[in-house]
């Protein structure tokens, strides 16, 4: 069998490049094209309904491309869509191709990270009122309690380059603190929103050390290569030239200009053509 397939990597904006980075750097010998929906992002504020359409659309995007596997590298789209798009689009019209999310890797390890059993989850108000993390890591370990505090001034403050300057300190405090509030006994912060890592020199000075504040990146990027030996049927049919692709919904120079915080190096991105 040839191997013509890229691994798409989708996200409604720029955070799913702080994922795409993780991977790249475990899996380099890949293809991949990456897509952010930046004309119609953020999408932490809408409804369910237009999550699952946005994300659908953009799924069936990358498989016209070529993609048998897709990474929603989105934390809403992984709460909101990923279900329906599993169990309804796939069997009814994509059997061969599969659609992965980053909150099922993450709940499968947490386990390891917290000795009190008391875990902080941050992200979008979507991605909380979802509940979608509380569920998932309880699935896997009722033992654990989940703390979720939402943080909506956040993608804002990072995607305007605002994040490290000292007028974000409230925000970040504050939504922190609100977290911290529920519970001494937190050991544990996960960072459910794929925005959050840039935040991690700030918010390792307001975390005590005790606490461990876990971005999901690494994980997601372990689970891919254990994914990957498991499932040779979808492995085998994945290109391997090395090759990277960006696509935008939006404006490919604002992309570029963005991205690179995220990516950690200057890329050339493309307009999405429906």
């Amino acid at each position: 069998m040839q191997r013509t397939s890229p691994i798409g990597i989708f996200d409604s904006g720029y955070g799913g490049l702080t994922v795409f980075r993780s991977i790249a750097d475990k899996l380099p010998d890949y293809n991949y094209i990456y897509l952010g929906d930046n004309a119609r992002s953020p999408y932490g504020d809408h409804s369910f309904e237009t999550i699952y359409k946005y994300t659908l659309e953009c799924v069936e995007w990358l498989f016209a491309k070529g993609c048998h596997l897709v990474i929603l590298a989105c934390n809403t789209a992984s709460a909101k869509a990923l279900r329906t798009i599993q169990q309804i689009d796939l069997p009814a019209k994509y059997p061969d191709r599969r659609v992965l999310g980053v909150i099922r890797p993450t709940a499968e390890v947490i386990d390891g990270y917290t000795s009190t059993k008391s875990v902080g989850v941050m992200g979008t108000r979507g991605t909380v009122n979802s509940q979608s993390y509380l569920l998932e890591i309880n699935k896997f370990f009722p033992e654990i309690k989940v703390y979720q505090q939402s943080c909506p001034m956040w993608v804002p403050l990072i995607e305007n380059n605002e994040h490290l300057q000292s007028g974000a300190d409230f925000f970040i405090n504050e939504y922190c603190d609100q977290l911290l509030n529920q519970s001494a006994a937190i050991d544990c912060v996960l960072l459910a929103c794929t925005h959050y890592p840039l935040l991690m020199p700030k918010l390792k000075k307001v975390f005590p050390d005790h606490i461990s504040v876990l971005t999901q990146g690494e994980i997601v990027s372990n689970s891919l290569a254990d994914y990957l030996k498991r499932h040779p049927e979808i492995e085998e049919k994945l290109a391997k030239q090395g090759e990277r692709h960006f696509y935008t919904s939006g404006d490919p120079a604002a992309f570029d200009e963005h991205a690179s915080i995220f990516f950690g190096e200057a890329l050339k991105s493309d307009r999405m053509i429906v």
